[in-house]
């Protein structure tokens, strides 16, 4: 030891409330200064490390560290570092950082080693691994209905667009989600979240709900299906399915707006949403009846979407205003960003459609949700194991803080 002032100290032992207490009191009676210090927690079990720098007297040092941890129980090693390797280490700090997010509704160890070989071959180094759901019980009935963990990594990669098409077969293969996110301040300080409705926050597609009451709903529904895919042009396809409507009484949107299928998770999302203090907006290519519902409901702050129009209690068959089509949604996001002083890169865009592209390449995060092969492969993230609230994992809350009394309140 006496070539070197640079000491690792690992810990290996059942974890104890005095541990880390009785350790630095030590190394504080030795004026040590702390380089780094981490541990990690697994039932129980702690793994702790301290790297410090003592000048001179190391020897009883050492000593007194060793006697502590026998009195503690604990298992104990010290490792030199030189001064070169230290200056090594420090030198990757300024390396690019990548935040993966492995979400499933169960996560097993093939999924995991699969995203481990891809980072690993594109030469990026995992530094931290967090579970971010909560602790999963023996009993299947018991468990959580989704698992998360995430992965920090660091390093330059051979080919990021690789990354995510590796990343976007995988979850495809093996069913669970995959969030590939470079780190930085605007990931941690997201302010914005814009939603498209249909397919997104309900699970349907309202305009085919209506032609199914007029008695087009297979027509309404070839169109639709061909303008999600991005077969014909959404504007278009808008002012034909809103034509075949006409003639249909009020009373029916009324009725399919109290029995509308909502999306899972999304109590759960928009609660944590404004307890946090999100904006939230439903940009849609819907209308505007069944947005307002929405928005009353759960407290969007904003609602764009399209306005039929009504005469004498039915439908005409035309519509109000200017189309709600892909360009719009991407223009909404910036005006409301703009509006609440939100740089875009803190914003956040979900949706399912090829007309929702737009806004999912501008946002700072776009999440195409349980959406199309061709959104899927265009846009950032994808989400489709789980319910809507998964997003809260994709912007690295963990269940532990979201489920505290805090906002169960």
């Amino acid at each position: 030891m006496q070539n070197s002032d640079i000491i690792l100290l690992t810990i290996n032992g059942e974890d104890k409330p005095s541990l880390t207490a009785s350790l630095t009191e030590i190394l504080a009676r030795y004026d040590a200064f702390i380089l780094d210090i981490g541990q990690a927690d697994i039932h129980n079990n702690l793994s702790f490390g301290i790297l410090f720098k003592v000048e001179g007297g190391e020897g009883d040092l050492l000593k007194d560290l060793l006697f502590k941890a026998y009195e503690l129980g604990v298992n104990i090693r010290f490792t030199p570092i030189t001064a070169e390797r230290y200056t090594n280490w420090v030198s990757m700090q300024g390396k690019n950082r990548y935040i993966i997010t492995l979400l499933g509704r169960v996560l097993t160890a093939r999924q995991i080693a699969s995203v481990s070989r891809i980072v690993s071959e594109q030469n990026l180094n995992i530094d931290n691994i967090v579970r971010l759901t909560g602790r999963v019980p023996l009993e299947e009935k018991e468990r959580t209905p989704k698992s998360c963990v995430e992965l920090s990594v660091r390093g330059t990669p051979k080919d990021k667009r690789y990354i995510q098409r590796a990343f976007l077969e995988l979850s495809s293969e093996l069913n669970f989600d995959i969030s590939f996110q470079e780190e930085s301040m605007y990931r941690r300080m997201r302010r914005l979240i814009c939603f498209d409705m249909d397919s997104t926050l309900i699970q349907t597609e309202v305009i085919d709900e209506l032609a199914l009451r007029a008695g087009v709903g297979n027509k309404v529904k070839n169109i639709t299906e061909a303008a999600m895919r991005g077969d014909i042009d959404f504007e278009e396809s808008f002012r034909q399915r809103v034509k075949l409507l006409e003639g249909l009484d009020v009373s029916v949107m009324q009725d399919i707006a109290k029995n509308l299928p909502i999306t899972e998770g999304l109590d759960r999302l928009m609660r944590v949403l404004r307890k946090v203090g999100f904006k939230t907006a439903i940009l849609s290519g819907g209308f505007t009846y069944f947005g307002h519902h929405l928005k009353d409901k759960y407290g969007f702050d904003y609602m764009y979407a399209n306005e039929l129009e009504i005469r004498d209690g039915k439908l005409t068959g035309n519509y109000v205003g200017d189309i709600v089509d892909g360009k719009r949604k991407a223009e909404l996001l910036r005006l409301i960003a703009q509006v609440e002083k939100i740089d875009i890169r803190q914003t956040v865009a979900v949706g399912d459609g090829a007309n929702d592209l737009p806004m999912l390449g501008i946002a700072g995060l776009g999440i195409a949700f349980h959406a199309k092969p061709k959104v899927k492969q265009t846009a950032g993230q994808s989400l489709s194991s789980v319910g809507i609230d998964g997003i809260l994992y994709f912007l690295g809350y963990k269940d532990s803080l979201l489920d505290s009394e805090m906002l169960s309140n």
